[in-house]
């Protein structure tokens, strides 16, 4: 496991079980960046990344 896992490998093993809908998520991934704003381009980059990640749109 790499050192940028680590959160990852947490995520997975304290809310693995979880359902959760894009709704809540988008609402989180806002809350974090209204608390920690120097994240926000890597926040947006995730966010439209998952975003098109069925378009067929080559960018």
């Amino acid at each position: 496991m790499y050192f940028t896992d680590r959160g990852i490998e947490e995520l997975q093993s304290r809310r693995g079980d979880e359902s959760i809908t894009l709704d809540w998520l988008a609402q989180q991934l806002q809350v974090f960046t209204d608390l920690h704003p120097e994240f926000e381009p890597a926040i947006d980059r995730l966010a439209t990344w998952l975003a098109r990640l069925d378009s067929d749109d080559e960018d």
